[in-house]
């Protein structure tokens, strides 16, 4: 359910889907009151329903606006008008003109968004909790007021054919728009959410004016709030707010799609293009939301290729070494659904895995699954729902959902109810009955003058998949108080952040080292290490630590940066007492085999094609090494493909024994035991011989050339980046004004955006981000625009900061920068890992733990004319780097 948005990359808006529904409450002044915690559901009398739940966990309100309007209730010929109006409601309305909705909102260190899907548009708004009623004014002025003025329009509609140009240059999202199109065929969802190009260009005011008034009804709308808010004040908010709002029509519910029993395909498209991968899509139309069916397919879909200890996913990514990577994952909406395989391969492996999935589909047998296989999966997909409670937004999205689709949160239980009773005679069913060929659509994105044609893969599941196997397949179906800090033997130290809300722990381990304890020639080495290291252990196989942590619902990861190296670990509390000995062993004697140390080695240099097909991605690969000389700044982190090759295993493990000798700081967050932390701790110092060694990576040098320009052909957009050379986070003094300038220039409502976007109409994304190593850092503008308007968007750059230095910012922009600073910094340290990372990562580098905290304070120092000091002082656009990325 929650885990397809992961699955599909972020390709639409969906925060879950699952069956049946509970009753409402219709306000009434007699009703009892619930206790403080539980969830409260009222609806006013104009049919607009109020969902409070009140959570006391962090200063924060989370306050979203579901409306039933997305791109199913359009017409072929408004196709995009839904995503249209998300973006017009932020241009103007009665009460705000432009960009004062944002500036409202992020004055006060809130955020803002809003998201368009195929059943709904949803408005949300996220401050801290003094500020909830103004959350709840902005989502009713958006949803109530927009102007829509014709001149905002056709600017706004230049950013988001902007917008369509950008996930044209996405691999997933154009095999998705492919694949949809053959689904949903002769229904709404046949159509892209952001349209098409022409209906994009031509929706005129009165089109969306008039869409709005046939949709934005009160009684098709679920407000939701959820946080540190009196569910009372909420309610009798919401009925200020919104209950003198009248329905100026009637609503009539839409009707599922019919599902043929048979259908006409196989239907399979190829679509050739200078990518350096293939990637192949495949799906299966399957019923919508609210059928009883959704808790088998989500199992059937996990033990298929729902992660990496999955049956596909084990079978070609390790057995046969054929793909990056392949999940499969059933999307369901209000109207109907699809299950949706997706692989990333080689060209050269496609004949072979091609016709090796089509058999594994056509002999499919859940008789395979063990019982371990099919406990873990149940467990893992329960886990990641209650996980989505970890963040308020999270929250909040999760029992807005099932409240605005499933008619409230004992939806879940009902959900969890038939997760559990799901078995093989089900999941048998299920599959012969959705995964079919002759409901089958395929998508493929081929390098150009590949030999890979439609008609190939169609031969192919003639030969692979027809009615004999289909027979064959069904024949077969039958804890501390406060926090602490502890030094450690050897120089390391653990940090204990006890946080009892949710039954978790998580754990982070930083030492200083990464890229800066390897020479040149050594490019990707880290990296490469940091991907091994988890593949096993001397006692346990890479497949038998994948069972081992899913059985668990826990996770451990490494990673390496320029002069850190971390890892990562969150568990369920219950499972501490086995864990604790695999981590250890992980860190410890971690096996580095040579077939895990290649499966490292590919995946990586798959990473580095992945990531130069996109131009943002062949940016930031190839930034720093045009920013700095040498290393550690001036690396490629992952290395190259033709250096990658040349690395072994012992060099793998010479560096890991040289990276775990140096001193740690380990930082525990959550639910756990203090005594049994600290035992841990301690042991594993000794195990690595930890010694008290300070380790001082050089300062970054900057190079003499300052402007290239890559080129990535046959893409649409243009991407510019101009940075500017700034202090480090030693300099804590100019970090905070750096921080309030950065917050001053990015957001919806910051100096960028408002110029470049808002005024000239130049970019879908235009913002600015600030990257800091102790002694040097850098700040960046970016814009994404059409390649015949780089000049302008340069001279747009060149003219904020030439402004910066030369007036004083007025003091509200100075207020709204720093409270955007201290919202960004709460809203970012919900997660148990987020807080872990954040001590382990600060006091490695030997920066006190609340060295952010201390910013903040800082920040609320800072002056307009500090502003327009440090401005003087590093906006130097003759001594910018500027980095180009063209088609």
């Amino acid at each position: 359910m929650l885990r397809i948005l992961i699955v599909l990359g972020g390709l639409l808006m969906a925060f879950g889907c699952t069956p049946h529904a509970a009753k409402s409450v219709v306000a009434d002044t007699d009703q009892v009151r619930p206790h403080s915690d539980e969830t409260r559901i009222v609806k006013l009398k104009n049919g607009l329903t109020v969902l409070v739940k009140p959570d006391s966990r962090f200063p924060l309100v989370n306050v979203r606006l579901y409306v039933h309007a997305g791109s199913a209730y359009e017409t072929p010929e408004i196709a995009g008008i839904s995503h249209l109006l998300e973006h017009m409601v932020f241009k103007g309305t009665n009460k705000r003109g432009p960009g004062e909705t944002a500036m409202a909102v992020e004055s006060v260190g809130g955020n803002l968004n809003a998201a368009t899907s195929f059943d709904y548009t949803v408005y949300y708004v996220e401050v801290p909790d003094r500020h909830w009623p103004l959350g709840m004014d902005i989502v009713q002025d958006l949803a109530f007021n927009a102007e829509i003025d014709a001149k905002e329009l056709e600017s706004e509609r230049q950013v988001v054919l902007s917008e369509l140009s950008q996930g044209e240059d996405n691999p997933g999202s154009r095999i998705f728009k492919t694949l949809q199109a053959d689904i949903w065929k002769d229904t709404s969802y046949q159509w892209p959410i952001i349209g098409y190009r022409d209906t994009v260009s031509s929706i005129t005011a009165e089109e969306m004016h008039a869409y709005v008034d046939r949709l934005y009804q009160p009684q098709s709308m679920l407000l939701c709030v959820v946080g540190n808010v009196d569910p009372d004040k909420a309610v009798a908010e919401a009925e200020k707010v919104f209950g003198k709002l009248e329905n100026t029509r009637e609503v009539t519910p839409p009707e599922p799609f019919v599902m043929p029993e048979t259908g006409s395909g196989p239907t399979v498209r190829t679509v050739p293009g200078k990518w350096n991968k293939v990637y192949l899509g495949a799906a299966f139309p399957i019923p919508n939301l609210k059928s009883a069916e959704m808790a088998g397919l989500e199992m059937l879909c996990q033990l298929m290729a729902g992660d990496d200890t999955s049956r596909l996913y084990r079978k070609f990514k390790y057995d046969l070494n054929l793909v990056d990577g392949i999940t499969m994952a059933p999307l369901s909406l209000e109207r109907g659904g699809m299950l949706y395989v997706m692989a990333t391969l080689d060209e050269n492996k496609v004949d072979e895995f091609w016709p090796a999935l089509l058999e594994e589909l056509a002999t499919f047998d859940p008789a395979v699954f063990t019982e371990r296989e099919i406990e873990r999966a149940r467990l893992n997909i329960s886990d990641s729902m209650f996980l989505a409670k970890e963040t308020l937004s999270g929250m909040a999205g999760k029992i807005g959902y099932f409240q605005f689709f499933e008619g409230g949160e004992q939806a879940e239980k009902n959900y969890l109810f038939d997760l559990e009773h799901v078995d093989r005679k089900e999941m048998a069913q299920l599959f012969n009955k959705y995964v079919r060929p002759d409901k089958l659509s395929v998508c493929a994105l081929t390098p150009e003058e590949s030999d890979i044609t439609a008609e190939v893969l169609k031969t192919a599941v003639s030969d692979r998949w027809n009615g004999k196997a289909m027979a064959q397949a069904k024949a077969k179906a039958k804890t501390v108080s406060k926090e602490t800090t502890i030094e450690l033997p050897g120089g390391s130290t653990l940090v204990l952040l006890p946080d009892d809300t949710l039954p978790y722990t998580a754990m982070s381990l930083y030492w200083r080292g990464g890229d800066s304890i390897i020479d040149s020639d050594e490019q990707g080495l880290a990296a490469m290490t940091a991907k091994a290291l988890t593949s096993g252990t001397v006692a346990l196989s890479n497949n038998e630590l994948e069972d081992f942590l899913s059985d668990r619902a826990a996770s451990m990861g490494a990673t390496s940066g320029k002069t850190v190296f971390a890892f990562d670990a969150k568990f369920p509390t219950r499972f501490t007492e086995e864990l604790l000995p695999v981590i250890g062993d992980t860190l410890t004697a971690p096996a580095f085999r040579p077939a895990e140390v290649d499966r490292a080695r590919l995946d990586q240099i798959a990473g580095i094609k992945r990531r130069e097909d996109r131009p943002m991605g062949l940016m930031f690969r190839h930034l720093f090494p045009f920013l700095f000389k040498g290393g550690p700044f001036g690396y490629l982190h992952d290395g190259t493909v033709d250096g990658l090759g040349t690395i072994d295993r012992d060099e793998v493990t010479g560096y890991w024994k040289e990276q775990s000798n140096r001193p740690f700081v380990m930082a525990i967050c959550g639910d756990f035991d203090a005594e049994a932390m600290q035992e841990f701790a301690e042991g594993l110092t000794r195990k690595l011989g930890t010694k008290a060694e300070s380790v001082d990576p050089p300062a970054p040098v900057w190079q003499e050339q300052r402007e290239e320009t890559l080129t990535l052909p046959d893409r649409n957009q243009a991407h510019l980046l101009l940075t500017f050379p700034v202090p480090g986070k030693e300099d804590k003094q100019a970090t905070a004004r750096l921080n309030v300038l950065k917050s001053a220039l990015s957001g919806q409502s910051g100096l960028l955006f408002r110029d470049l976007r808002d005024k000239q109409g130049l970019a879908y994304t235009v913002t600015a981000f600030l990257w800091q190593a102790d002694e040097a850092g850098l700040l960046a503008f970016y814009i994404g625009t059409a390649p015949d308007k780089v000049d302008q968007s340069y001279a747009g750059f060149t003219k904020v900061a030439e402004d910066l230095k030369k007036s004083v910012l007025p003091e509200h922009e100075i207020v709204r920068a720093r409270n955007i600073i201290e919202g960004d910094y709460y809203q970012e340290k919900q997660s148990l890992l987020s807080r872990s990372r954040e001590a382990a990562g600060l006091m490695v580098r030997g920066m006190p733990r609340d060295y952010d905290r201390e910013l903040i304070d800082l920040a609320t120092q800072v002056t307009p004319e500090d502003i327009r000091d440090i401005a003087r002082k590093y906006l130097d656009v003759d001594k910018a780097y500027l980095m180009k990325v063209v088609p």
